[in-house]
């Protein structure tokens, strides 16, 4: 690494977290101004406030805005020593262009790296503290009101509630259904299903099971209390509003294989927060490249014009990423394909821009 691919990194870096720092900072205080009233309404604490809320929320914008940030701060700058004629004294002195894209492949990577760690294991702990914040200050308390509720626990194993409270872990009319060859062979029922946190089991009250035969059913009655284990938890009745983003991804596989083990429905939206999560480092790597490409030409329109170039293209490819996010959850696309369709649509775009936009 020569002194030249040193300056580049470092002013790469020094854009790019300067522009992350501005926009977050605008969130925050956009932010601020839409939940202050309910800060005050609910006598929301300005520790918990700074601390609980806002330090876990800043690390959550500057890491979602991270791929879109890096395209067009590599634009900014590269534009800007494009109108100052350093491209092509670099260029001039013998450093070829694939040479010239090495200190910005070194400094994305860089980026990527850390977003990929932040996404996989500090931001979902981060999220937890943030969700629980808002859940307590901001949302309304939540109250499992589904009735009727069925739920696969394992494959051709159904559990069924009439009703379930979350705040005191109980549910009501339970019935565990096994199925086999399209027929019902055992039936456990009973009147009431707790979860007892000691044990980690639940304890069924005033239960019955009926196992249907070739020959003859049996029935068993039983009017005391029993722990049974059941591939099923209170998280399963706890909100879902935003629970992968607290997953780091080690449980997100765990979660995406215990679903598959119930064999359950909803397993595409861990399906795609997973691979969104593996996608976004190599984002940052092909946009900043990109950039590169966009903006190492000095343009008679100056900086304005390529930098309005890299915003037309910051814009189509969040049309891309909402689109096929859209297109992964409506299941008509495999969620994997779906995730990776703007990366793979943009490489494209760089690969055809690399062998023909005149340097």
């Amino acid at each position: 690494m020569n002194i030249l691919d040193k300056y580049l990194i470092k002013r790469f870096l020094k854009t790019y977290f300067f522009a992350v720092l501005v926009i977050v900072l605008i969130i925050m205080v956009i932010d601020f101004v839409e939940k202050n009233d309910d800060f005050i309404q609910k006598n929301a604490p300005m520790r918990a406030i700074l601390l609980s809320y806002y330090a876990n929320l800043a690390p959550y914008w500057a890491n979602y805005i991270s791929p879109l940030m890096i395209f067009i701060s590599t634009v900014f700058f590269t534009a800007q020593m494009a109108a100052h004629t350093e491209i092509v004294a670099i260029l001039s002195s013998g450093t070829s262009f694939r040479r010239l894209m090495l200190p910005y492949f070194i400094a994305s990577s860089m980026v990527a790296v850390l977003s990929f760690v932040m996404v996989g294991w500090i931001l979902p702990k981060a999220n937890k503290v943030r969700l629980g914040f808002e859940a307590t200050y901001i949302n309304d308390k939540f109250y499992f009101s589904d009735r009727d509720f069925h739920t696969a626990v394992a494959p051709n194993t159904y559990a069924y509630m009439s009703s379930y409270n979350n705040e005191t872990k109980t549910g009501y009319d339970f019935t565990l259904e096994k199925i086999a060859d399209n027929k019902l062979i055992e039936k456990l029922s009973a009147k009431r299903i707790e979860w007892n946190d000691s044990t980690k089991r639940w304890k069924i009250s005033d239960y019955k099971i009926r196992t249907l035969g070739i020959m003859k059913d049996k029935l068993i009655y039983n009017t005391a209390t029993k722990d049974t284990v059941i591939n099923l938890s209170p998280s399963d009745f706890e909100s879902d509003r935003n629970v992968y983003e607290t997953f780091t991804i080690p449980e997100l596989r765990k979660r995406i294989d215990l679903i598959k083990s119930r064999g359950a429905e909803g397993i595409e939206s861990f399906q795609i927060e997973l691979y969104q999560r593996i996608v976004t480092p190599f984002a940052v790597i092909i946009l900043s490249l990109m950039g590169l490409i966009v903006s190492a030409r000095k343009s008679r329109g100056g900086v304005g014009f390529q930098i309005a170039i890299g915003f037309v293209l910051a814009f189509v490819y969040i049309l891309f990423f909402i689109m096929s996010k859209g297109i992964a959850e409506s299941g008509n696309m495999p969620p994997i394909l779906a995730v990776w369709l703007p990366n793979i649509v943009f490489s494209c775009i760089g690969t055809f821009m690399y062998f023909t936009v005149p340097r």
